[in-house]
């Protein structure tokens, strides 16, 4: 990372600063080593305040994979490319059934509660809106954002019958409630700004860049360009982008409290199943092991709990002990840069 955030005394985010500069100050004692989900920062001791530069955050929404650019005129300070939370709704699916089947059988089962509120946002909608808000919201914390520029995406009118019904989608459709849910929160936190994908394209093709066909891939042109170009309409400076390294986030897919498996075991046992906590660690969590290094909790067993790679996800034990853990810090993602 060629520049490196800055936050105050207080934790206040300041302008970032060369990597150079940063190493400086942590030699000459005015700064502190930081970390922050993945990020490298300093926090200044010997001041609580500074001037800062507007800093623009572009965000591409995506079905699959989204891209976030922080910058501002003059540097591209960080580059994300995240994955879309895509299995809330399939999970509400098989949750449904099991009720539906428990409510035919003799056993304790919650009883249908009609029209519940629940903000009007299907879970798996809310679930995607909610993951851009909170990577948004790490961000904030890190760099002194002062304005969001989302590609505003638009669901496609239906028909009924023979007639257009123009309004379904303001109204009933899950991703306009979503989205309008999703500005009202940006809002809070910043000056947002909204443009179509059309202008995107025109701006995209006007700089001279290029878009990726290949959605799923982990280069800077698949959705990172898209977020590069949003954020540099609005804040303006360079169109040749200075930095093209990503730090590729993935969304954790962590198995709630069930009653019990859905299907039966050896036996025709049915145990319990799922949970957040595993010894005293909450499930995510980002520890530093002496054999693993730096990873996150899985599931427990036995008395000793599983360690995951950050950079992968794959399990690298399922045997070790809680008190050879170091807490780092609460995570639902991981993380790792390319």
């Amino acid at each position: 990372m060629q520049y490196v955030p800055v936050v105050s005394s207080i934790g206040k985010p300041l302008m970032p600063c060369h990597a150079a500069r940063a190493r400086q100050l942590v030699k000459q004692g005015r700064a502190m080593r930081r970390f922050n989900k993945g990020i490298f920062f300093i926090q200044l001791v010997d001041r609580a305040d500074g001037a800062v530069q507007p800093i623009a955050v572009g965000v591409d929404p995506g079905s699959k994979r989204e891209g976030v650019t922080v910058k501002s005129e003059f540097h591209t300070y960080l580059n994300v490319q995240a994955e879309a939370v895509d299995w809330v709704s399939k999970h509400v699916e098989v949750r449904k059934i099991l009720r539906r089947g428990r409510r035919g059988r003799k056993t304790p089962y919650r009883k249908n509660r009609k029209n519940r509120a629940r903000g009007g946002i299907p879970p798996g909608t809310k679930a995607r809106w909610q993951l851009k808000l909170r990577v948004l919201q790490w961000l904030a914390a890190l760099y002194p954002i002062s304005l969001v520029v989302v590609e505003d995406i638009a669901a496609v009118t239906k028909a009924v019958g023979s007639l257009w019904v123009r309004r379904w989608n303001q109204s009933f459709s899950p991703l306009e409630v979503g989205k309008a849910w999703f500005y009202g929160e940006v809002a809070k936190m910043a000056e947002l700004w909204t443009f179509t994908g059309h202008q995107t394209a025109e701006m995209r093709h006007a700089m001279g860049l290029t878009k990726s066909k290949q959605k799923l891939s982990t280069v800077w042109e698949a959705h990172c360009v898209d977020s590069f170009v949003l954020a540099n309409i609005v804040i303006g400076g360079h169109v040749e982008p200075d930095n093209k390294e990503m730090l590729i986030l993935v969304p954790l897919q962590l198995h709630r409290r069930a009653l019990h498996r859905a299907n039966p075991q050896k036996g025709g046992v049915r145990p319990p199943y799922g949970g957040t906590k595993s010894m005293g660690f909450k499930r995510g969590s980002w520890v530093k092991h002496p054999q693993w290094g730096v990873c996150y909790v899985g599931g427990t067993s036995k008395g000793r709990i599983s360690l995951h790679s950050l950079t992968t996800g794959k399990r690298l034990t399922q045997s070790a002990k809680p008190e050879a853990c170091q807490f780092l810090c609460y995570a639902s993602w991981r993380v790792f840069h390319t």
